[in-house]
């Protein structure tokens, strides 16, 4: 039986929730599809924080390295000033080990409610492709006088060719195997000349290697104006580390809400970090309200990149069938508990 080591950060506010749930679905995957999760679990977050000043020490960050996947519920604590856990955990894990690659599928599913007017699942069913590791996330800036009415802050964003052309390589390589095969690049060259002259250039020189991918590109205000209007236009969608933070919390509501939005932190040759896109939600914490589906989801996800396909299908069609049940995705009015919902999924698996 193939086994899988599995890094398990449960985090902080509903995290150890959503991660409970998505354990207990992807055990029932694994006791159907012939595979085995050996999981070893990380208190990386606000309550470690506040007890030892730690957020993600050396040694931790090192062993990550020899894992075949990480599963991540929430980082973020009320009582921690924002940017310290998320600068510190987050980004930092995916800069060391190279999580080049932000997965977001924007998939609407039956019986989910879209605030889009005569919007179906067969309209809203693509795939973000966000770099995940330059841009205005890499951190190259700083203040010059600082605290005084003549302070100036410089924030830069940083494209490297390297940086593009493997976050444009891989969304290449996922339109190839997609019934539509086409591949949008979402920029600014009009105004953002330097960093998006750099990617458009390599994305149309590349598309020349994949000429079975119709190829498209879309101002990021018109992409907004699009993912609203006319969503069925896209299939796979390739950008840069800040619109695609933007874009794809766009695309989540379009979906449900950020209970159902999972997202994988990517390296194709090395490990991959797997988690829901809401956030720790900390008013919810400990009530057994908040909505498991994206953990879940983000499982899928997870178990798609180890290779278990058929077990990431039945997984994403028990999903399907559960969520018609439930009375809305929103926390505390599902018409179910979070763990009547990773019942009910792992049930269906079984």
């Amino acid at each position: 039986m193939q086994e899988y080591k599995v890094a398990v950060i449960p985090g902080d506010g509903i995290g150890p929730e959503v991660v409970r749930e998505g354990q207990k679905v992807l055990e029932a995957a694994g006791k159907k599809y012939g595979f085995r999760l050996d999981w070893h679990s990380y208190d990386l977050g606000g309550e470690r924080y506040l007890k030892t000043g730690e957020i993600l020490p050396d040694s931790v960050l090192e062993e990550l390295k020899g894992f075949h996947a990480i599963y991540l519920g929430a980082i973020g604590h009320p009582d921690v000033k924002p940017g310290i856990l998320e600068q510190g955990i987050l980004l930092r894990t995916r800069f060391v080990l190279d999580l080049y690659v932000n997965l977001r599928p924007i998939k609407l599913y039956p019986g989910v409610e879209c605030p889009l007017k005569e919007k179906g699942p067969e309209d809203i069913d693509y795939i973000v492709v966000r770099e995940n590791t330059e841009g205005l996330y890499a951190g190259s800036g700083g203040f010059l006088r600082q605290g005084t009415e003549h302070e100036v802050a410089v924030q830069e964003s940083v494209n490297t060719y390297m940086g593009v052309e493997r976050c444009l390589r891989y969304a290449f390589e996922l339109a190839a195997t997609r019934k539509r095969r086409k591949l949008t690049l979402c920029g600014k060259t009009n105004v953002l000349t330097y960093a998006f002259g750099l990617w458009e250039r390599v994305f149309r020189e590349m598309a020349k290697e994949y000429p079975s991918v119709e190829i498209d590109y879309t101002h990021v205000d018109a992409t907004c104006m699009w993912m609203i209007k006319s969503p069925e236009w896209f299939d796979v969608v390739v950008t840069d580390n800040m619109f695609g933070d933007i874009i794809t919390d766009l695309g989540a509501i379009t979906q449900g809400g950020l209970g159902i939005a999972a997202g994988g932190n990517i390296n194709p040759r090395g490990v991959s970090m797997f988690e829901p896109i809401g956030g720790s939600a900390p008013k919810y914490a400990g009530q057994n309200k908040a909505n498991p589906v994206a953990a879940i989801l983000a499982g899928q996800l997870m178990l798609t990149d180890l290779g278990q396909a058929q077990a990431a299908q039945g997984l994403e069609e028990a999903v399907s069938r559960v969520l018609p049940r439930m009375q809305t995705q929103s926390a505390g009015r599902m018409g179910m508990s979070t763990s009547e919902v990773g019942d009910a999924i792992a049930a269906e698996i079984s």
